[in-house]
């Protein structure tokens, strides 16, 4: 195989890593089986691309030799009630209540900018390709069809919600559907969540809230 550069570099451009693929045929004695979808990895000075299969295999494919399509993610979003509360400072500096006070929903929508900002903040780097997802550690159906998921927040109907973002490489059945909302709600309470409504953001006005999912 010859080296072109223009050719490699447009590679690279349509296949940055993390671009997830679906193998429709691999011209190899041991080939990944067709419909299998992978993960980009890198883009090699041959213009060779290196995938990470979802069945564990990792192989090189070759444009042209091997045939493959970019696989479009399906959005699929789980809303929950978000309730946060505020420590109020008075003037002098001291609390105006011994306890959190609960806000309205207005009061609440006002915040959404700082609690987005601080959940934003929360994502690891290790987070980045797949958000709270590495953190679901049986190698099943769901791990396989479910890309991502992440923590973010949104206004509707008046009122502030936390959302679970789901990025689905697949359509998932009634069974992996309760998985995943089982996943969502562990890290909603016990996972991300838990550490998060303990973490007070400040506002303009030096007050403190906090939001739970």
């Amino acid at each position: 195989m010859t080296f072109d550069k223009a050719r490699v570099d447009a590679l690279r451009k349509q296949y940055p890593p993390g671009t997830r693929i679906k193998l429709e045929h691999m011209d190899d004695p041991y080939p990944v089986e067709p419909g299998t979808g992978g993960t980009v990895r890198f883009i090699d000075d041959l213009g060779q691309v290196g995938v990470d299969f979802d069945n564990g295999r990792s192989l090189s494919l070759i444009p042209g030799k091997d045939t493959f399509s970019i696989q479009h993610l399906k959005t699929l979003n789980f809303y929950m009630p978000m309730t946060v509360t505020a420590d109020r400072i008075e003037e002098w500096g001291g609390y105006v209540d011994d306890e959190p006070e609960q806000l309205t929903d207005q009061e609440s929508i006002d915040y959404a900018d700082i609690i987005r900002d601080a959940i934003l903040k929360e994502r690891m780097p290790e987070e980045a390709e797949r958000g709270l997802m590495i953190y679901h550690d049986e190698n099943d159906s769901l791990n396989a069809k479910v890309q991502s998921f992440r923590f973010d927040v949104d206004v509707r109907q008046g009122k502030l919600w936390g959302v679970a973002e789901c990025e689905l490489r697949e359509p998932l059945n009634a069974s992996e559907m309760s998985d995943l909302i089982e996943a969502i709600v562990g890290q909603a309470s016990d996972g991300f969540g838990e550490g998060f409504e303990q973490r007070g953001l400040k506002t303009p006005d030096n007050d403190t809230v906090y939001a739970s999912l």
